[in-house]
């Protein structure tokens, strides 16, 4: 049996953000969302001092890749989705 894993990157932009703590109740609302869709681990991983932009990464463990695929897609179209933020650019590695 083989272990896929998958990495997300989410390059966001919150146009509304006029202080640190504005953008992480917008950042932490996608992540409590998204957490509760499913087995994966959100974590913001750059641009922690820009009070305007983020990254986020995203993590999933699966057997099988076109699952995964198929959940990284839906994590993809949620994060544009989001009224408070632009998704700028997201990425995908396989481990």
């Amino acid at each position: 049996m083989a272990t896929v894993v998958a990495l997300l990157h989410l390059k966001l932009f919150v146009p509304g953000s006029q202080s640190l703590k504005d953008k992480r109740q917008v950042i932490k609302s996608l992540k409590d969302r998204l957490g509760r869709s499913g087995n994966l681990a959100v974590a913001e991983v750059d641009l922690l001092d820009d009070r305007r932009q983020a990254v986020l990464a995203v993590a999933m463990v699966s057997n099988d890749r076109r699952h995964l695929e198929g959940a990284l897609q839906q994590v993809v179209h949620a994060a544009s989705r989001e009224r408070e933020m632009i998704l700028l650019d997201h990425q995908t590695e396989w481990l």
